[in-house]
């Protein structure tokens, strides 16, 4: 597989406004409900609230990761984003625009990538992108889109004969067919190999060079870590975390790690405003990682400490002691 450098495709002017605000939003679901005879119509009595009020803007140009643990409101959240629904209450602005109520306005600057997605199996990669185009207001040369993916030589394969990472590169293409101002990435990478989630990352890093801006959902931490200018973490319908990488970890301590040596006394071991854990591991947590290494290395002098392991914070680390946490 080639190594794919920034997508040859326009440019888009930048505003200095946001492409995307939330402001207090939230999104219930109905529980139980009962008939209004009066107006023929069931009304929930009783309501699930997925996304509790959260407020996230997205500047233009921006490559912005929403992450969330296990029923967190991710998915009910980029649904909101994406038009699907209307809030239960807050308001949400895409490009200036309400997402549900002017659909229209806003359908044709942006570009959704869903989790999965089909295509007509018989149909070429070429066929496939023209029928897409026909559904567009304006739309960027078909052909040009796709070498932009690294799909030139793939025009006239049949869609059920690409590989999973051709499948998504083709996902992408369409998606920035019509020229989008705002990408919606919904887990593009997931089922993937190690090789072509790079060559994704390639693409999406292209496209955010050229002045797209990027809301990007993903199970894959080192995704977040290694593509967004920020992160928000969401947890029980909140937003738990928010800001730039460093921002995030900031307040989580360092880690160092090893398999303690029985020949070497603990009291000997001057170790101060840490926390240890000892288990079949020695685990000392530290805020400040080189201080602390230095003085367990010459407390274990030659002696060696097997599996020896000295980490900074990440946002594995971060994101785990969130999942953890019933109660914010």
């Amino acid at each position: 597989m080639t190594t794919t450098t920034a997508p040859d495709l326009p440019r888009i002017e930048r505003s200095t406004e946001d492409a995307l605000v939330l402001s207090g939003v939230r999104r219930s679901y109905p529980i139980t409900t009962k008939l209004n005879w009066l107006t023929g119509r069931r009304e929930a009595t009783a309501s699930f609230e997925a996304v509790r009020g959260i407020d996230l803007r997205v500047a233009r140009g921006e490559l912005f990761a929403l992450l969330g643990t296990n029923g967190a409101g991710k998915t009910s959240t980029v649904e909101l984003i994406e038009g699907l629904a209307r809030p239960s209450g807050g308001t949400i602005e895409v490009l200036g625009h309400d997402p549900f109520a002017e659909r229209k306005q806003v359908r044709h600057h942006t570009g959704v990538v869903l989790q999965q997605s089909g295509f007509p199996p018989t149909l070429t990669v070429r066929e496939m992108a023209q029928i897409w185009q026909g559904t567009l207001t304006r739309s960027l040369a078909v052909d040009e889109t796709l070498a932009a993916v690294d799909l030139a030589d793939k025009l006239e394969v049949e869609t059920a004969k690409l590989s999973g990472g051709e499948r998504r590169r083709l996902d992408i293409a369409l998606a920035v067919l019509g020229n989008p101002e705002l990408l919606v990435l919904d887990e593009p990478t997931t089922g993937l190999d190690p090789e072509s989630r790079r060559h994704i990352w390639s693409l999406i890093q292209g496209l955010v060079q050229r002045g797209s801006t990027v809301l990007l959902t993903t199970h894959y931490l080192e995704e977040a870590e290694n593509l967004a200018d920020r992160i928000a973490i969401m947890h029980d319908g909140l937003i738990a975390r928010e800001g730039t990488l460093a921002d995030i970890v900031a307040e989580a301590p360092a880690r160092i790690s090893f398999l303690r040596p029985e020949c070497l006394a603990l009291a000997d071991l001057y170790l101060p405003d840490t926390t240890i854990t000892l288990t079949d591991r020695m685990v000392i947590e530290t805020r400040t990682l080189q201080d602390t290494l230095a003085r367990v290395l010459a407390w274990a002098g030659t002696t060696p400490l097997p599996q020896l392991e000295a980490r900074s914070a990440s946002l594995e680390q971060v994101f785990l002691s969130i999942a953890d946490t019933e109660e914010l």
